[in-house]
């Protein structure tokens, strides 16, 4: 049994946590967000929009340059929606070639909505992926990779780097030991999901991409090579 001395100060280091994870706050809303905020087609595939917050402050990222618009849709909130009302809004997921968690902040810092949507898309059907900064096992505390293989087809997680420094210089994380948490979630993730790929950013300053490949590759996975400024 805890104390509460005990539990009081999880609760402080999780509230410090929470309020860390706010690097870039979004432009106030006056109005709840439209539908197309919240969930948005690009193509064949439906991206679900989660969450503001973020693990990470990337200076690549068009939201650090006053731009949170993408392909047409303006993805900055200032709510978090409930699972159901995500639910509601994606129909039929068979329409999709994927419905796609990936949007203005971390999809697994709301782990519990984000897979109780991806066990509605797959209980109908429908194909699932996630886009990651794959520090979703350090920020829960615990490797959240089995709860993700049961409703996740495919992970892309951002490598962005090929050493720490460069990680830090661009990725500015929040927390400590980003970078190898990082790298030890690409590495356990095949254990658990077929389809793994990481990126990084040709064009970045300092980022050596052939570097990244090995390191993608040395840890079981695809590479995926994104280009300077392109999004979506």
């Amino acid at each position: 049994m805890h104390s509460t001395k005990h539990s009081s100060e999880q609760h402080s280091l999780e509230q410090a946590i929470q309020e860390q994870l706010k690097p870039n706050q979004p432009r106030q809303l006056k109005e709840i967000p439209n539908d197309e905020t919240l969930v948005y087609q690009i193509e064949q595939n439906l991206y679900i929009n989660l969450t503001d917050r973020c693990t990470l402050a990337c200076q690549f990222c068009p939201k650090h340059n006053g731009c949170t618009e993408v392909k047409g849709y303006d993805l900055a909130i200032e709510v978090r929606p409930p699972a159901q009302q995500i639910i509601d809004l994606i129909g039929d997921p068979n329409n999709y070639d994927s419905v796609v968690f990936c949007g203005y902040g971390e999809p697994t810092l709301r782990l519990k909505p984000m897979l109780e949507i991806a066990h509605w898309v797959k209980k109908n059907g429908g194909k699932t992926r996630l886009n990651t900064d794959g520090l979703g096992n350090l920020v829960n505390k615990r490797n959240i990779l089995p709860e993700l293989s049961e409703c996740i087809d495919a992970l892309s997680i951002s490598l962005n780097a090929q050493n720490e420094a460069v990680y830090i210089r661009h990725c500015q994380p929040v927390l400590k030991g980003s970078y190898e948490a990082m790298l030890e979630f690409i590495a356990l993730s095949p254990e658990h999901i077929s389809d793994v790929s990481a990126s990084a950013i040709n064009g970045l300053e300092g980022v050596d991409i052939d570097a990244c490949r090995e390191l993608a590759e040395a840890r079981g996975v695809k590479f995926k090579q994104r280009e300077l400024d392109v999004v979506g």
